[in-house]
């Protein structure tokens, strides 16, 4: 069993996630489950579930995840941080809670609030909203851990449209909703750590891609160093970007260097894009998201103005001439 880390220093603070799986499998029969569901907007609603279901949510939910765990440590698992680590076998990736922002939501809504959680109910809400459900498992003497999962639509069953196969015929499905749990591992979230078992589910549960991010910060750094920017107090260049999708997925293009801060500040009152200055401070004044992405834009030189017609666009996609041309020759 390795855990591959590069910084020495957090090693200490990250949850040993071979060790948990012992102490989980020790636990195993003394573990409380509480069920929430949350939704796309990362609302989070209580459950009840009957006492019969106990011992099926632990097979669902843990037991296959324990299993998983414990071999790796025979076969030499490593754990990697997700932001430098690939989707590979034998590799499991972790992050911190507090980077994957609608996680640390949802796990907060259900530490610090439970208490003024909603009830969910089927008359009162709506299943096509819901985006996941989350096991917590607890023990009077320990810390929760939980056990995340993707809930598509595909894997909701509604009474009014369903129906169920009893004895030797088709019946109405009498309840209001049915949930298929599929029994693969997703994703675990322990003492602060999110330990992503599948990746593809865990970027498409949170909306956070730290393989992107992890990019972005590296060209954020490279522009702060190049370009000389302005804020308003309390805001950063970082905390714009991680709340703006669309701009991690645009630092992915940029080349910083390509141009300067004078081109920078020239096209954009050629273009009438309104991008303020202080000359004085000799800064370029982002105050806010599309001040930013107006400006990562400049920096990927994607405005042009026709020399038909004289009109300006922003381009959406860019294609070298020479490199069609290259194409074309090649295929000849």
């Amino acid at each position: 069993m390795t855990t591959d880390t590069t910084d020495t220093k957090e090693a200490p603070t990250q949850t040993d996630i071979f060790h948990w799986a012992n102490q989980a499998d020790r636990d195993k029969d003394q573990l409380e489950i509480d069920l929430f569901l949350f939704t796309k907007g990362y609302t989070v609603y209580a459950t009840n579930y009957a006492k019969e279901l106990k011992n099926q949510l632990k097979v669902l939910f843990l037991y296959d995840m324990i299993s998983t765990v414990q071999t790796g440590a025979a076969t030499g698992m490593i754990v990697r941080d997700f932001e430098a680590a690939a989707a590979e076998d034998n590799v499991l990736e972790r992050t911190e809670l507090d980077k994957v922002e609608h996680a640390q939501e949802v796990i907060e809504q259900i530490m610090y609030g439970e208490e003024g959680l909603e009830v969910f109910r089927e008359g009162d809400h709506e299943f096509k909203k819901v985006k996941g459900i989350i096991a917590r498992f607890s023990r009077k003497d320990g810390e929760p851990f939980f056990v995340a999962k993707l809930l598509p639509q595909s894997q909701v069953l509604k009474g009014a449209t369903a129906w169920m196969y009893d004895g030797d015929s088709f019946q109405p499905f009498a309840a209001d909703a049915g949930l298929r749990i599929t029994p693969d591992n997703q994703v675990l979230i322990t003492s602060g750590d999110v330990f992503a078992f599948s990746e593809t589910k865990f970027i498409r549960m949170f909306g956070y891609d730290a393989k992107q991010f992890a990019i972005a910060e590296e060209k954020i750094a490279e522009i702060e160093k190049h370009f000389k920017l302005k804020f308003p107090e309390g805001m950063t260049f970082d905390a714009l970007v991680r709340d703006t999708k669309s701009l991690v997925s645009k630092l992915q293009k940029v080349e910083v260097g390509m141009v300067t801060q004078e081109q920078v500040v020239n096209l954009s009152d050629e273009m009438g894009l309104e991008l303020m200055t202080d000359d004085a401070a000799g800064a370029i004044i982002i105050m806010d998201a599309k001040d930013a992405a107006k400006f990562v834009n400049l920096l990927n030189d994607d405005y042009a103005t026709s020399e038909m017609t004289g009109i300006k666009y922003e381009l959406k996609g860019k294609k070298e001439l020479r490199e069609a041309a290259s194409s074309s020759l090649d295929a000849a």
